[in-house]
């Protein structure tokens, strides 16, 4: 019995481990070790509900592209009856030639039985002709389509990482800033307990200190929502830690940007996608100028037609009598009540239509580069200056602190130059990530920024 239960447990495992291995690579695959940029933006682009679905819309278009050029290939369709009449129909003729001379003849066979195969090729169908003259656009537009979201999914997931680098950052100053106030307080402490000041001095730090701790507490709580936000934004799962990695010397090194650059439309999806919906816009023009066209189609159909006056339904199928046909079929619309015509002006506004959104994305594009270069100088500007203030900062407060501790100054001046390195190292972290996030405004408007 025991070793029957121990095969069975040892069984059960080899069974659980695909599956259990399936689950492991699942879990490897739905968490960042290593959460830099690149990294975070390419498991946004496998997990973001919203470019996967465009991934879906693809498909989904290739499938309907699938279905409409299959009307070009020849339709074979079977069709099969069985009849049998329970009383025949009745037809007058001359009384001389019925037996009881009434004229009533009854006509018709009482089983009938019919199995048909039937066959059309289509020679000109305005219909399918435009799918095949619009296939490979339509399949260019799904593309673009699913390039557009990932660009702006891009851009927004960069902003976004940025906005939590930010405030990490300020989190890490405000938790100096608590260590040397502390530090600070307790300075300020043994100076008035051993009489050398009064307590004026001790409890300035209590209170520069609490207000640096409630800061620091308020950073930390909004790091919780744009962390989540960030995580919201590329799919990831929400009971994962999601520990952001980066290396700011990198980034230093990334701020600047070729400022000489002159915007070009054509380089942005909004283009590709405009030109190709005029493309599709000019097929549809040509279709409904093809409703003057006729619709072609050539028809074959082979018969196997069984008929017996017997009462019993089995012998139906005894005699065979087929036949079979061929046929060119030609339909041609005469008069519509200017349908047509009304359908081909329409078609020929949509197009100037079209053209104006063409003239007004160039000047889109205009406005939104010369725009986010405007910011992108104006934060490279003051991402600079506050480099050099922060550097000041911490030199002004190294020396007031020391003059400080040697009774040269007073601890107002020290609370002075603890804030204004406070303020000048927050600004300038700020300043960094503000000028990272513009740069990608100027190369979005660029079209530097293609998946």
């Amino acid at each position: 019995m025991q070793t029957i239960l121990k095969s069975s447990r040892l069984l059960l495992l080899v069974l659980s481990l695909p599956a259990f291995s399936q689950t492991q690579r699942q879990n490897a695959d739905s968490v960042l070790n290593e959460a830099t940029l690149p990294n975070v933006i390419a498991y946004a682009m496998n997990h973001q509900p919203a470019i996967q679905q465009s991934v879906i819309d693809q498909q989904t278009t290739e499938t309907t592209i699938q279905t409409k050029l299959a009307d070009w290939y020849p339709q074979l369709n079977f069709n099969y009856n069985l009849l049998h009449n329970f009383l025949l129909q009745a037809n007058k003729v001359p009384t001389q030639l019925t037996p009881d001379g009434s004229g009533i003849v009854r006509f018709g066979a009482t089983n009938t039985s019919l199995a048909q195969f039937a066959l059309t090729q289509n020679i000109f169908n305005r219909d399918v002709f435009l799918a095949s003259k619009t296939a490979t656009q339509v399949r260019v537009q799904a593309a673009q389509n699913t390039s557009a979201r990932k660009i702006s999914l891009a851009v927004s997931v960069t902003k976004a990482f940025y906005d939590v680098l930010a405030t990490q950052q300020q989190i890490k100053v405000g938790q100096g800033d608590v260590i040397r106030l502390q530090q600070s307080l307790k300075t300020a402490r043994d100076q008035y307990t051993g009489g050398l000041v009064d307590k004026i001095d001790y409890k300035r730090a209590t209170i520069t200190l609490s207000n640096t701790q409630s800061t620091l507490k308020g950073n930390q709580e909004l790091l919780k929502y744009k962390s989540e936000y960030l995580k919201s934004l590329i799919g990831y799962p929400i009971n994962n830690a999601l520990n952001i990695r980066y290396d700011t010397l990198q980034m230093e090194n990334e701020i600047l940007l070729d400022t000489t650059q002159a915007a070009d439309y054509h380089n942005r999806v909004d283009y590709r996608l405009l030109s190709t919906q005029m493309k599709l816009q000019e097929a549809n023009l040509k279709y409904n100028q093809w409703s003057f066209l006729p619709t072609v189609a050539l028809n074959a159909a082979y018969n196997f037609y069984y008929l017996n006056n017997a009462n019993s339904l089995s012998e139906i199928y005894k005699a065979n009598y087929p036949f079979s046909s061929g046929a060119l079929t030609v339909s041609l619309p005469i008069f519509q009540g200017g349908k047509r015509v009304a359908n081909i002006r329409q078609q020929r506004w949509m197009i100037k239509r079209l053209d104006w959104d063409l003239i007004n994305l160039k000047n889109t594009v205009n406005v939104q580069y010369t725009q986010a270069l405007a910011a992108y100088k104006a934060n490279l500007i003051a991402y600079q200056t506050l480099k050099q203030n922060m550097d000041l900062a911490k030199e002004v407060y190294d020396v007031v602190q020391l003059q400080y501790k040697t009774g040269v100054k007073s601890y107002l001046e020290v609370i002075t130059a603890e804030t204004d390195l406070r303020t000048a190292r927050i600004n300038y972290y700020n300043a960094m990530y503000t000028l990272l996030a513009s740069k990608v405004d100027v190369q979005y408007a660029l079209g530097q920024i293609n998946y």
